[in-house]
């Protein structure tokens, strides 16, 4: 009667987990395939300035941005002259943000645009987290 039961619980117990296996798995899916961008689609862009830059120069740049249409947060380094900013790409694109950037703040600037190699090596998830060895872990199982 005994072995029963453990049989049962360890039956229900496996079953439960499969189902459960299978629910996270589905969910990871569905979290990292590619997706055409939507209206709650952001996209960080980084902007490098070949002049140096005062406070008060990152302080307008920064206003300005924030006034470009499309555009959701921004951050202007004076020290590095490095521009970082999130944008909705339906709105508008970095391309056309450096554009308007050159030629309204006559400031010489360049995209920086990760190459493919540098884009597959980057994980944005720390290597010492719980979550990234997870991830690892069913990466070698799958």
């Amino acid at each position: 009667m005994k072995r029963k039961n453990v049989q049962k619980i360890l039956i229900w117990s496996a079953s439960v987990l499969s189902v459960l296996l299978l629910i996270l798995a589905v969910h990871i899916y569905m979290v990292t395939r590619p997706k055409a961008p939507d209206t709650y689609t952001r996209i960080m862009a980084r902007i490098d300035i070949k002049k140096q830059i005062s406070e008060s120069d990152a302080q307008k740049i920064t206003a300005w941005m924030y006034q470009q249409k499309g555009i959701d947060h921004v951050l202007c380094n004076p020290e590095s002259a490095i521009l970082v900013f999130t944008f909705y790409p339906l709105q508008t694109n970095a391309d056309k943000v450096l554009t308007n950037f050159r030629s309204e703040l006559l400031l010489p600037a360049f995209r920086v645009v990760p190459t493919t190699a540098e884009m597959k090596s980057g994980c944005p998830v720390s290597s010492r987290s719980l979550s990234y060895k997870a991830y690892i872990a069913l990466k070698k199982i799958i």
